[in-house]
Formats: C-alpha cells, sequence, structure tokens
C-alpha cells in the first residue's frame, strides 16, 4: 500500500488531499484546505508561514510515503505569478522537510488523469474525484484538485513503474557518450 498526499498550492487557500493506493484500488483518506485569510492581505510572510506549517502538519499526521504538487502556470498578472509561485515554494519546502518525495504536475496533466481531456472545469474534476473515491459529495474545488493530483500520481506511478521494469537501463548501453567521452 502506498500514500500519496497531493497539494494544490494557492496564496489564500491551499488544497490538501490524502489517498492510499493499493494495486488500481484508490481509497480517500483525507482532504481539506489550508487557509491564511486569517493573515492581513499585505502579510506575505505570515501566509507563506501558514503554508509552511500547514503542510507539515498535513504531511506529519498522515505520514504519506510520497507527495505530488501542481507545477505554477504562468498568469497574465505576472505579479500573482510571483505570488502563487512563493506559496508553492513554501509548501514544497515544507514537503521536502519532512524528507518526501515530490513528483510535480501540470493543472494540464491531472485534469487528463482524472476527467480525460485537459480543460475540464472546476465542476468536472469535482464530480470525478467524487466517482474515483466513491465519495458521498463532492469535495470543495481546492481539495479536489489537491485529491486530483494525487490520484493522477497514483496512476502515473504505476505507469513509470512498469516502463521501469520492462525497459531497464543500463549505463553503459543508454547514450551516455559525449565527444568520445563516457559518462
Amino acid at each position: 500500500m502506498m500514500r500519496i498526499l497531493g497539494i494544490d498550492p494557492g496564496l489564500q487557500c491551499t488544497g490538501f488531499g490524502v489517498i492510499d493506493v493499493e494495486g488500481t484500488a484508490l481509497r480517500y483518506v483525507a482532504s481539506g484546505t489550508i487557509r491564511t485569510t486569517g493573515a492581513a492581505q499585505g502579510d506575505l510572510p505570515t501566509r507563506i508561514g501558514i503554508i509552511f506549517a500547514g503542510v507539515q502538519e498535513v504531511a506529519q499526521r498522515y505520514a504519506p510515503q510520497q507527495a505530488a504538487c501542481e507545477i505554477v502556470f504562468v498568469n497574465v498578472n505576472p505579479q500573482s505569478t510571483l505570488l502563487l509561485g512563493q506559496a508553492r515554494g513554501a509548501a514544497l519546502a515544507a514537503l521536502v522537510a519532512q524528507a518526501l518525495p515530490v513528483t510535480e504536475y501540470t493543472a494540464l496533466q491531472m485534469k487528463k488523469a482524472v476527467a480525460g481531456h485537459g480543460h475540464a472545469a472546476k465542476a468536472q474534476i469535482q464530480d470525478m474525484v467524487q466517482r474515483l473515491l466513491a465519495l458521498p459529495q463532492p469535495p470543495g474545488p481546492d481539495a479536489a484538485d489537491a485529491l486530483g493530483l494525487a490520484i493522477t500520481h497514483a496512476q502515473a506511478g504505476r505507469s513509470l513503474g512498469a516502463l521501469a521494469q520492462a525497459a531497464q537501463l543500463n549505463r553503459k548501453a543508454h547514450a551516455q557518450w559525449r565527444k568520445g567521452r563516457a559518462y
């Protein structure tokens, strides 16, 4: 059994989702949000601290073996992208501080893995996460994205593991030559 923590970073609301994976079976463990709305809007250091502490607490409480985090996309507004990147950095730092291996996925990759196409709406992701994890009701949008990242990692991990077993790379046989030197 593998426990995976998904993180959907945001400066005001960071979603988290925890699932257990056994073979092809997915089981919901927990999900929720880490909110920084209690801090003053201009107080970036406090907000970053809340995200860092919140992600660490979730990782300690649920003891995942792996984590998946969303890659930040570039917005039209560079200031928004920068702020989101700082929130993501706080979440990544908290995961690394817990010695978790972290894999990153874009929103497009997650949407394709969960809903079947990369332009799925938030409601579609919520609906598919509810179905895939047999939840009584759809999770909130941020928690659904985080659970979607964990599901994506569960699916990608199986594929990458099978690929690694099927085609183990031998360092000498692989393209490790450059200008007559072996690397």
